[in-house]
């Protein structure tokens, strides 16, 4: 076991299925198909497939999945689009991208999700669309929110790019919304090494405009039809998720089974452990702790070699980037107290046991 612990060692993964991803870019390379060849359209079937949907298109990033999806609802300048303050700033920024507005409702004090019961106060007759995040691997509660979007007639576009093989009532999350997006950053569940990203839809029409939207807007070459942006999923990357792809279920379970052994251990700590919801099955892309002293805490594990994170530590209606907003303080309260608190502890696959006892042990022995 190394001194150190990292909040996450993706030279682990690599190492335990170096021949098979060595052997999956080498085919790439041999071949000299680099753009939209067959690999990304294998893929692109592949994990539809696994979702239980339609159509697939590979995109340049998560980010790029959730401003395509925006662009293929038509929604824009002076719309409105609810979610959630507490995610990475791509969640916010693809709306902006659009020229519409994020309107921010706050957290649920148990998951850290969005509230269910406050998006209906925030629906004016400019909201076109919900965003929920399933935040760190655990699904947002889906079924009133679908209930609230058909009330309403909103487009509802699942962010599930914390949550590559995670259940909402035994069906996979991705499979729920009018359309869904995946990051396949690094440090997910399913990455790539670099950037990549996913959209699912059942819906053709949706779907052949994202063909469009993420190659220029051209059917063929050469021939434009709309605006379209270069934000195409590329064959080496491809090539690596469909290895990792094959391994994600497994990973998912040795992900839970740390999480439940973090739970037993912290049980009569004093921090606060996360939750999985009666409707869930959390995949634990962060494993993420509570603690009213947290930065103290966070200063005590480094002493003891251990390293943490904060995802997120401002919520996003206070980033600078939205201050012509005009979001003030005191306006969503719980994220607003949770950003404060809260602390990723290291978590993958790979995690050992003992590693968690040390950290366990080491929180144990934190002086409040």
């Amino acid at each position: 076991m190394s001194e150190e612990i990292p909040v996450l060692d993706l030279k682990q993964q690599y190492s335990s299925i170096k021949n098979e991803i060595d052997d999956a870019i080498n085919s790439v390379l041999e071949n000299g198909w680099f753009i939209l060849g067959k690999n990304v359209q294998e893929f692109e079937k592949e994990f539809a497939r696994y979702c239980n949907t339609k159509f697939a298109v590979g995109v340049g990033s998560g980010t790029d999945a959730l401003h395509l999806s925006l662009l293929a609802f038509d929604i824009g300048h002076g719309d409105e689009v609810i979610t959630t303050p507490l995610s990475a700033i791509a969640t916010s920024f693809s709306i902006t991208y659009t020229g519409a507005k994020p309107v921010f409702v706050d957290i649920d004090p148990e998951t850290y999700n969005i509230d269910v019961k406050k998006i209906e106060e925030k629906i004016t007759d400019k909201t076109k669309a919900i965003i929920p995040v399933h935040l760190y691997g655990q699904p947002s509660d889906l079924d009133p929110i679908l209930e609230i979007a058909k009330r309403h007639n909103l487009i509802l576009i699942e962010d599930a790019c914390q949550a590559h093989g995670a259940l909402y009532k035994g069906k996979k999350v991705g499979s729920f919304g009018d359309i869904s997006t995946f990051s396949f950053y690094p440090t997910k569940n399913l990455g790539c090494y670099g950037d990549g990203g996913i959209i699912l839809t059942n819906n053709k029409q949706i779907y052949e405009k994202i063909l469009l939207l993420r190659d220029y807007g051209q059917k063929e070459r050469y021939h434009h039809s709309i605006l379209g942006f270069n934000s195409r999923l590329d064959e080496i990357q491809a090539a690596i998720l469909r290895v990792k792809l094959k391994k994600l279920d497994e990973w998912n379970n040795l992900r839970r089974k740390n999480a439940k052994l973090y739970n037993e251990l912290l049980e009569n700590s004093n921090v606060i452990t996360p939750i999985e919801k009666e409707y869930a099955k959390h995949v634990y892309h962060l494993y993420v702790i509570r603690s009213k002293k947290r930065d103290k805490l966070r200063q005590w594990l480094k002493s003891k070699g251990i390293l943490t994170d904060i995802h997120y530590p401002i919520p996003i209606h206070l980033q600078e980037a939205y201050k012509l907003i005009d979001h003030k303080k005191n306006i969503l309260p719980i994220v607003e107290k949770y950003v404060n608190e809260i602390l990723t502890l290291p978590m993958s696959p790979e995690l050992k046991e003992e590693e968690i006892r040390k950290i366990t042990s080491a929180i144990d022995s934190f002086k409040l």
